[in-house]
């Protein structure tokens, strides 16, 4: 800018000059000559330096809140016009801009109020900018978040350095990734990108709070991204890189980082505040501070602004995810306000990723739910196989194993691996319906041969019903495992080397269907048959046949005591079971997360998520079974036991969370 008239004169004259050379006309009516000040497109231009039109400012007072897509549009337009005058615009306009995404709902909420108003309020009180001096240095000024780069532009006036711009944009989705180095020196490249205009040819210092930036030129290993930041501005620029602390350009959870616009709007909007009588003692930038003012910040009531808070001692990379002991400890070396503690609970409860990544060490949930026991024998069976078994090439490797719930009758029944559907029907009738006729159900896990169409049709058409056990849940069948374990033992007393142990599995039935069972103090051959089979040990005995009507009368006591027994010992096992269970109740169209031990997952294990989800519960088929809605490529059953559940918590939090 010209200091007097005569040099002002003299500028004129050579601006005429060169618009006569390129035969440029200008008007009259148009022009303003001699002035300290004038208005230019929405700006008043001074000696001072440029700053927003005042008309501008009563529009922005006045501005609405935008209630549809349109206004909103015309409001950042506005803002995105004035962009220079505002510093890390890109962080401020963020949760606005985010409405303007396809396929995104509009919704205004506490995160957009608070941007609107920190915007507007920053914009009634903008700072002037000097007009740049070709003849001065440069400074320029950067900083770099996780989410946008920022930077300012600053000569040194009488008065100290005097800003000439701000500029800021967010990060691309693969820029978001660059270490924190490459994401500095992204925002110095940008800023001499977009500042070309001022800073080619003149000397510029660069300003970074990154000191690692200062020696990337000696580097002797670069990778390709720096090799061409750098060829561009060594052939474009004459700069030099300072760590000197530099302000603060860019926001994060803290009174410096913070858009004030946040805080002015909590202490504002805060009834404790409000009331002069009741403010803190301290005050400093604006910010309320307990006595001293090194006692920690009071944060307004302002939800946002305390989330945010919260998010930056639990969420970021030098937090780790703590629980809420933890985090409340982080937080309140600095911060207080009432009710902390609560704020503290529900925002780690609802955080997404602590609940998919963090295993439960609480006791399991659902408690214990024991089958009725039926009224005769063979009614109800329970069925699965034991499988592993060492054998010839040529031979078995597997017993399918048949038990009565009511007697604890078994039957095993040796078979190979590859066994089909239709042959496991064969075998089960040969072996069961042949001796005890057709159960009115069976009960057994989800083997592919128990689920197929031929096994289910089988049976629809005999009228029995069968009753699985819920996905990666064995405790559903515990007698036919308990079964199971019986029998193996059985084999290595008797085969220690398990060497042709098909050859003693009838007798291994026997002994197991003429011990007493301890939970109906009887054989099952007892309760079954009436009598107790002819042992070696029983031949010298003399043999006491009872009358029919006593016989009779005898096995139907002996089974309703069984009954009575099975009751009783389903009651005891229930008691002992839930002491190590915990209660939990479900419902139709809640959001769960589940387990994924049982999940093949493309991770290592130690480093998989320890749950996956949300999913829906389509429907509860029993108290502690969930029906699940999964998607469609999971070639999985869809019923889980509750203990392979767990309550998703929304996230209904005003700030945008990271989610896997």
């Amino acid at each position: 800018m010209p200091k007097t008239r005569e040099q002002h004169l003299k500028d004129l004259e050579a601006v005429f000059q060169r618009l006569q050379q390129r035969r440029l006309i200008t008007k009259g009516s148009k022009c303003e000559f001699l002035k300290q000040e004038l208005e230019f497109l929405g700006h008043v231009i001074s000696t001072e330096g440029i700053r927003i039109d005042p008309k501008k400012l009563r529009a922005i007072q006045e501005w609405k809140l935008p209630t549809n897509l349109q206004q909103l549009q015309s409001f950042l337009g506005f803002v995105n016009y004035v962009r220079r005058f505002i510093p890390n615009m890109a962080g401020l306009t963020g949760p606005l801009t985010d409405l303007l995404q396809k396929g995104t709902f509009y919704e205004w909420g506490e995160k957009q109020q608070a941007a609107f108003e920190a915007l507007k309020n920053l914009l009634m009180s903008p700072p002037v900018l000097r007009i740049a001096d070709p003849e001065r240095p440069f400074e320029v000024i950067t900083d770099a978040s996780d989410i946008a780069i920022g930077a300012v532009v600053m000569q040194a006036f009488g008065n100290g350095l005097q800003p000439i711009a701000y500029e800021s944009r967010k990060m691309q989705s693969a820029e978001r990734n660059y270490p924190v180095h490459d994401k500095e020196m992204l925002a110095i490249v940008h800023a001499f990108k977009i500042w070309r205009c001022y800073l080619a040819g003149a000397d510029v210092t660069v300003r970074t709070d990154h000191k690692s930036l200062q020696y990337l030129r000696a580097q002797p290993n670069l990778n390709p991204r720096q090799i061409r930041w750098l060829d561009y501005l060594e052939s474009n620029f004459t700069y030099k890189i300072t760590s000197k602390k530099a302000p603060t350009i860019l926001p994060t959870p803290s009174p410096d980082h913070l858009p004030n616009g946040l805080f002015t709007h909590g202490y504002s909007t805060d009834p404790f505040f409000v009331n002069d009588g009741h403010l803190p003692i301290t005050t400093r930038k604006g910010v309320y501070y307990l006595r001293s003012g090194t006692d920690g910040i009071w944060v307004p009531s302002y939800r946002l602004l305390r989330e945010l808070l919260i998010q930056e001692v639990h969420d970021s990379n030098l937090s780790g995810h703590f629980g809420v002991d933890k985090t409340l400890k982080a937080l309140q070396q600095f911060y207080y306000w009432p009710d902390m503690v609560t704020d503290v609970q529900r925002y780690v409860a609802a955080c997404p990723i602590c609940q998919r990544m963090k295993s439960s060490h609480q006791r399991p949930t659902g408690l214990l739910q024991p089958l009725e026991p039926p009224q005769r024998p063979w009614q109800h069976v329970t069925m699965d196989f034991v499988t592993g078994l060492p054998a010839e090439p040529s031979e078995n490797d597997t017993v399918l194993v048949v038990v009565d719930r009511l007697t604890k009758m078994a039957h095993f029944a040796p078979c190979r691996t590859t066994i089909t559907a239709e042959e496991t029907a064969r075998l089960f009738i040969s072996n069961v319906v042949c001796l005890h006729g057709i159960p009115a159900a069976i009960i057994s896990d989800r083997d592919p041969k128990f689920t197929s169409k031929f096994w289910q049709d089988t049976w629809a058409r005999y009228g029995t019903r069968l009753q699985f056990s819920s996905a990666y849940h064995p405790q559903t069948d515990g007698q036919t495992e308990r079964t199971n374990q019986t029998m193996e033992q059985l084999i290595r007393t008797n085969r220690p080397d398990w060497k042709k142990w098909e050859d003693v599995l009838p007798m291994l039935e026997f002994s197991y269907n003429n011990a007493p069972s301890a939970t109906t103090n009887h054989s099952p051959f007892y309760l079954n048959y009436g009598m107790d089979p002819t042992v070696p040990v029983s031949t010298n005995v003399e043999s006491q046949v009872p009358r029919s009507q006593q016989f009779v009368e005898e096995l139907q006591i002996a089974r309703d005591k069984a009954v009575e027994l099975i009751h009783k010992a389903n009651a005891t096992a229930r008691r002992y079971a839930d002491l190590h269970r915990r209660d939990i109740t479900m419902t139709t169209g809640q959001l769960v997360l589940l387990d994924t031990k049982n999940l093949r997952l493309p991770l290592p294990t130690k480093l998989r998520p320890c749950f996956s989800g949300p999913f829906k519960i389509m429907k509860m088929v029993t108290p502690v079974t969930a029906q699940l809605r999964l998607p469609d490529d999971w070639r999985i059953h869809n019923k889980f036991h509750v203990s392979l559940l767990r309550p998703f918590v929304p996230d209904t939090s005003d700030i945008a969370r990271q989610r896997l």
